[in-house]
């Protein structure tokens, strides 16, 4: 059985197919747009196939003998209903048996920005002609590494999640757990919710920065509209910087809590803990 990965360049495509890789079971097939950017992967055994999410053909030739595919969740906001679209019509054409994909939590009510085009590519893959796995992933832990150093050296953590809680993982969790989708049975038509042991308010990530730099960090929260404009100030652009508050109104609200152990059972262990992954990034 020979499995696929879309955006395998990316961060979580990467993993996934790392993790596949040290699983050993299945011959992978990494999927990209520039094949110059995985070469290593090529040199240790990967088939590398190149496609854009935009060209359906490419696609279609890409998954040609593919068994089962995972399709990252793209980048590209405002395209990714339509791409996300195209993969999964490719991937009928060529006879895959199962594709998996990368959500969000709760996306049939999930109200943040970031939930939208992952409702719409989930009503698609509703009518799909061939199995479908979703795997609604929850925060990475390693969305704060970007505001880290400057936690430890202000000593405040910013945010506008008020005490809500979010339920994170580190990516390799989520990479691993997809990878285990695409090399065991029994997943067709499942929906996972998937979140790490570990679900906590922004005071209490502070916390942990604290402990891990060695410097201590308080939480201080801003009201949504003036978080975005602080995030914009910090050189994000004015687009993102209201996605990411938006987010944290999200957390304020309880949508990214996690606790169905969907994650857990699929990995077979524990989460791995945020103080790793945090530790690792200060490193």
């Amino acid at each position: 059985m020979t499995v696929a990965v879309t955006g395998a360049s990316g961060q979580l495509g990467r993993l996934v197919v790392e993790a596949l890789l040290k699983d050993g079971s299945q011959p992978v097939v990494a999927v990209v747009r520039d094949a110059a950017k995985v070469a290593d992967l090529a040199e240790r055994g990967v088939e590398v196939r190149v496609a854009d999410l935009d060209d359906r053909a490419a696609l279609e030739r890409a998954f040609q003998g593919v068994d089962r595919v995972l399709l990252v969740s793209g980048n590209e906001f405002g395209k990714r209903v339509a791409q996300h679209t195209n993969v999964l019509r490719a991937a009928e054409a060529a006879g895959v048996k199962l594709l998996a994909y990368t959500s969000i939590p709760k996306a049939e009510a999930n109200p943040l920005i970031l939930a939208q085009e992952h409702t719409g590519t989930e009503a698609v893959l509703a009518e799909a002609k061939i199995p479908t796995t979703v795997l609604r992933n929850s925060w990475y832990w390693e969305n704060y590494i970007g505001g880290l150093a400057h936690a430890v050296e202000s000593g405040t953590l910013y945010g506008a999640a008020r005490d809500g809680k979010v339920s994170g993982a580190a990516r390799a969790d989520y990479a691993e757990a997809a990878a285990r989708v695409l090399t065991t049975d029994g997943h067709e038509g499942k929906v996972y919710e998937l979140g790490g042991d570990e679900t906590l308010s922004y005071d209490e990530l502070a916390q942990v920065i604290s402990e891990v730099s060695g410097k201590p960090v308080r939480y201080e929260d801003l009201p949504q509209a003036d978080y975005a404009a602080a995030l914009e100030g910090s050189g994000l652009d004015a687009g993102y910087a209201a996605v990411l508050a938006d987010a944290d109104s999200g957390i304020a609200d309880g949508i990214l809590t996690v606790d169905s152990g969907d994650l857990q059972k699929l990995l077979g262990r524990p989460s791995t803990p945020v103080a790793e992954v945090f530790r690792a990034a200060l490193a």
